[in-house]
This record gives structure tokens, sequence and C-alpha cells, in this order.
């Protein structure tokens, strides 16, 4: 039995959301699977992809093969870069503990950057919605002294000569 990891859609038309499942190949997109290890959302910004590492490294252990998508997903949240350190850990060039140690300041590494995008995210949300209400003006940047002198010149209503 061929076993793929990939995605069953959910959500309504034009609002997709994922699960990640593992299935035989023959099932069909939304129909029987065996376990589900993960949902991905992409219409958030950054897109929100909660997955249970353990459970996808076991199932990439045991052979079954990710669709692009999911191989990506994987990717980002690091479940193929503990795949590298366990053939590691195999050959005998780290042990056990060092691998963790090391995937676990990726992982931290990893989450801080997606909650910095997350903020910096949001901050722009609020800004835009406090411009379209009115409250704050755009602000204007003058490139050089001369451009300022003539619009504070303009401003105050004197010409220059």
């Amino acid at each position: 039995m061929a076993v793929k990891l990939r995605l069953s859609r959910k959500g309504r038309k034009k609002a997709p959301f994922y699960h990640v499942v593992v299935a035989d190949a023959r099932a069909p997109r939304d129909g029987k699977f065996i376990q589900k290890i993960g949902t991905y959302n992409p219409m958030t910004k950054p897109a929100t992809i909660e997955i249970d590492r353990d459970a996808a490294f076991d199932w990439l252990a045991k052979g079954a093969q990710p669709t692009d998508t999911v191989r990506a997903i994987l990717r980002f949240k690091g479940v193929y870069y503990k795949k590298h350190l366990m053939r590691g850990v195999s050959k005998g060039a780290l042990t056990l503990e060092q691998a963790d140690e090391m995937l676990t300041k990726w992982i931290d590494s990893k989450e801080a950057r997606i909650a910095s995008r997350r903020e910096n995210t949001k901050a722009e949300v609020d800004a835009f919605r406090k411009m379209v209400s009115g409250d704050a003006k755009p602000k204007v940047v003058i490139a050089d002294e001369e451009t300022k002198e003539t619009s504070e010149a303009y401003k105050a209503g004197g010409e220059e000569e």
C-alpha cells in the first residue's frame, strides 16, 4: 500500500483551509485517511501551520511520500531538519542529545521569526486602519533641505527668490 502525506481541503469556496493527512494514495483527496497530523490555513498572513512534528517524522521514516506542498510545509516546520539530524545520529556523527539541542534551537529561532512577522503584519494592519479611518495622516517625507525650505516657504505663503 502506497502511503502519502497530503492536504485534504476543507473550508468554503474561495476560503480554503486544509488538513494535513496521511492517506492511501488510491483514496480520493477529501476521502478516507489514516491519520490527521496537522492543519494549514493559507488565508492568514503569514500562513498558519499547526503540525505534529513527531507523527510526521514517524510517517516519513516509515516511507510515506509527501506531496510537494506538504514537503514544503514539513521543511518549514523543521521535520526534514529532524530527519537530517537523525540520519547523522544513525551514522554516529552526532549524539541524540546534540541533535535534540540543535533541533530545539532551530525551532525556537524559527518560531521567533514567525512571531516577529506576525507582529509586523499586525502593526501594518493597525496603521492601515488608522489611516483609512482618518485618525492619522500619512507622513510626508521630504528628500533634501532645499525641497524642505521650498515647501515651508510655500506653506507660509511667501515666494522664493
